[in-house]
């Protein structure tokens, strides 16, 4: 296989045609190596439009979900980021490249390791690996100005809420099968929050994900 023909194809056929268009977006997938990040067993299809394998029965989101998400949320060179859900360590690394840290929290500690050793392996300093449970965010280190949440939720959390600066954004997929919602959601002041429907989809649910019967309104 050609790597570098493959991540062109990968780009430009399935990234591109979803509407990332930032030119800054499509680099940062040339630079970050996402074939350093997938399981050895699936480095051969570590370009394609598909959610790899990943230890203890979780998945890589697809490359056009990734990208799309990173581009929609438009993180800035100072913003501290949380990222629920750390699985590879792919899409710390991408966001690490456009913030000025990054705090990734993963439940399983299979993956944590998995995503500590990728990122160091790939000289991703300012992202640090937590393991925990992320469902209710991370209250140490909050205000966030970025939240990307890396798996499904069936309604979003108020503590996540609260834990986003005034101008923050969150990325979440919200609601259950058969389809879930990516949404940008940003805090306009201390109690108004502005909810964008990016784009449909269905990704596996985050463990411990707060159900809508604990919901408070």
């Amino acid at each position: 296989m050609n790597i570098e023909q493959a991540r062109f194809n990968m780009i430009e056929q399935q990234i591109r045609p979803w509407e990332v268009l930032d030119q800054e977006i499509l680099n940062l997938l040339s630079l970050i190596k996402r074939e350093n990040f997938v399981p050895a067993a699936y480095r051969n299809i570590a370009f394609a439009d598909l959610e790899i394998p990943l230890p203890g029965g979780e998945r890589m989101l697809s490359p056009k979900v990734e990208a799309r998400v990173l581009q929609e949320l438009a993180i800035y060179k100072g913003e501290t980021v949380l990222e629920i859900g750390a699985g590879s360590g792919y899409m710390a690394a991408l966001l690490a490249h456009r913030g000025r840290s990054v705090t990734t929290v993963e439940i399983s500690p299979e993956l944590a390791e998995f995503a500590k050793q990728n990122l160091a392996a790939n000289g991703v300093s300012n992202a640090h690996v937590v393991h925990g449970d992320g469902a209710r965010g991370l209250a140490d280190g909050a205000p966030y100005d970025v939240i990307c949440v890396s798996g499904g939720m069936p309604v979003m959390p108020q503590e996540l809420l609260e834990q986003l600066k005034v101008g923050g954004r969150i990325a979440a997929f919200v609601g259950t099968a058969p389809v879930m919602k990516a949404q940008i959601i940003t805090r306009v002041d201390e109690k108004q929050f502005r909810v964008s429907d990016v784009f449909e989809t269905l990704v596996a649910p985050l463990q411990n994900a707060v159900h809508p019967s604990l919901f408070r309104f």
